[in-house]
């Protein structure tokens, strides 16, 4: 990952030191100034906007749902990748209303569709319910991860690479912030059995409900966990290999989500994790590469159990408390409209000169905040 380069500490010391000119008490301003100084290290611009916003959504199938880890059955998968492209999920829903583009990609769909090339459907028109899923198709769907390997190795790469693939897409395309949102059926179990390996944690300290389990199948679900990790032996203890742990007991989704925050970082872009299923795969790229975690935001906390480990493995805060746990990349038009803020206020906010007040009363403040500053990234 030599291409990832650390933050441009010239452009962050600058945007501190605006942010201190701002006309408000300093600090009054919290996260939303931390933000746009982390955000100057990304872009080397103090000042920035992020008028173009894509939802970058992996979907994939899981083979680990044969064992009834999950209420809902796999057609759902391409169900909901095709409602998303007609932005009728939640997620595309508030990605309409805030003008984010929302672009989803078939990595591992299961079911059979068609793409409307040719074939037709009962009424004998042309059937095009897949017509606006972007296909990179791996593989349909996953091994069962209690019985084998999810996907070779060289799968696992392969996915990566498509994320990477759409990161540059993006970057080319214009687009100023990237959010990666997923859809695959199975995903919760996957993702913890991925968050177990790469932390040593219990089955039960990462493993929730996903999306409804009555107790009987969650008690399945984190007993499968552990199955899992003890088939492709990961233990305590040990720091395996991401991309052993993708391959083995991860996801397609997950992989290309991984590689997505790679190629985010790689083009210099600042990309937004959304629930727990994005976070796993952001541990996973900041497992890959550390400095690949300057260029992460975060959006909302998840409900399921597993988020907070993953966030704190990842030294990331949650911005938003809504008791959220649709998934999708649900929570990333919200922190745009966040981003958005802190560059407005970046862009538009008097400074102290401009609003004609003398800021001298506030020296000694700032000097005391000059002393509780840590240094910025390198």
């Amino acid at each position: 990952m030599e291409k990832i380069r650390g933050m441009d500490v010239k452009a962050q010391q600058a945007a501190a030191e605006y942010v201190q000119s701002l006309a408000a008490p300093p600090g009054s301003l919290g996260k939303l100034t931390d933000l746009a100084v982390q955000l100057a290290g990304i872009t080397g611009k103090v000042k920035n906007t992020v008028d173009r916003r894509r939802i970058i959504v992996m979907c994939a199938d899981n083979g680990v749902v044969a064992e009834g880890v999950s209420a809902t059955p796999p057609v759902v998968t391409l169900s909901q990748a095709v409602n998303m492209t007609r932005y009728l999920t939640g997620m595309s829903t508030l990605a309409a209303h805030f003008g984010d583009e929302v672009e989803v990609v078939d990595v591992g769909i299961s079911t059979v569709y068609c793409t409307g090339d040719s074939s037709r459907n009962e009424n004998g028109s042309a059937a095009r319910q897949g017509e606006k899923i972007l296909q990179r198709r791996i593989r349909r769907g996953t091994g069962n991860i209690v019985r084998e390997a999810a996907m070779t190795r060289e799968q696992a790469v392969e996915a990566i690479l498509v994320g990477i693939e759409r990161a540059r897409q993006a970057y080319e395309d214009g687009i100023n912030v990237i959010g990666v949102g997923e859809m695959g059926i199975g995903n919760t179990t996957t993702s913890s059995a991925v968050l177990a390996a790469l932390t040593g944690l219990p089955a039960e300290e990462v493993t929730g409900r996903g999306g409804g389990l009555t107790d009987a199948a969650f008690a399945k679900k984190k007993a499968v966990i552990s199955r899992a990790l003890l088939l492709h032996g990961f233990t305590p203890g040990s720091d395996p290999d991401p991309i052993d742990v993708l391959s083995k007991v991860g996801g397609l989704d997950l992989a290309a989500m991984c590689g997505v925050y790679l190629g985010a970082a790689i083009c210099r872009i600042p990309v937004v994790i959304d629930g727990f299923i994005s976070i796993v795969a952001a541990l996973c790229a900041g497992r890959l590469c550390e400095t690949s975690k300057a260029y992460m935001f975060p959006s909302h906390l998840s409900e399921e159990i597993g988020y907070m480990r993953a966030a704190q493995e990842l030294q990331v805060d949650p911005w938003l408390h809504l008791n959220m746990r649709l998934g999708e990349g649900s929570g990333c038009p919200l922190a745009f409209m966040i981003i958005e803020s802190a560059c407005a206020l970046m862009n538009k906010m008097a400074t102290f000169e401009k609003a004609r007040i003398d800021d001298g009363y506030l020296a000694d403040l700032r000097q005391m905040q000059r002393d509780d500053r840590p240094p910025c990234d390198s």
